[in-house]
């Protein structure tokens, strides 16, 4: 594989960002009369594009949970360690300058509260599943093959 220069992977790291080769080729220091000409000339290398492939699927590859993770996040669901968000509304007397009542002020807020029972349970569900403690016991007959022998036999 050819080697590549800073410039150039400077372009690789910056067409990652949009996916546009004339931004990515300005902002990897190009020219910007020439930058629409560069970032093309760029992309039909072949050390180029491969580079690119190889950004795409590690950044793909953070993206994706992995196995680990997974359990961590249910293994807080299930302890009730997780936080929620919900919305509440709450309500509060309004007063005017002099003390006098106006009425009744309703607000929306965001408030934190634990996990609830309901996810929590699914949560220990799932973990269960995974370590297989939920196996169905199932009933297997022993069955006895019969061999039939209808092969008939050469005469010759």
């Amino acid at each position: 594989m050819d080697k590549f220069s800073a410039k150039q992977q400077i372009f690789v790291d910056e067409y990652i960002i949009d996916m546009n080769a004339t931004q990515a080729a300005i902002r990897a220091g190009y020219s910007k009369k020439t930058a629409r000409q560069q970032g093309q000339r760029l992309l039909t290398k072949a050390v180029i594009q491969q580079a690119i492939e190889k950004r795409l699927d590690e950044k793909k590859e953070e993206l994706i949970m992995k196995q680990d993770e997974i359990l961590i996040l249910l293994s807080e669901q299930a302890r009730r360690q997780a936080t929620d968000y919900q919305v509440v509304l709450t309500e509060k007397p309004r007063f005017d300058d002099d003390g006098n009542f106006l009425g009744i002020e309703k607000k929306p807020e965001i408030v934190e509260v634990p996990t609830q029972n309901k996810d929590a349970i699914k949560a220990l569900d799932l973990l269960g599943k995974r370590y297989a403690m939920w196996t169905e016991k199932q009933q297997v007959e022993n069955i006895t093959p019969v061999f039939v022998d209808d092969i008939p036999d050469d005469d010759d």
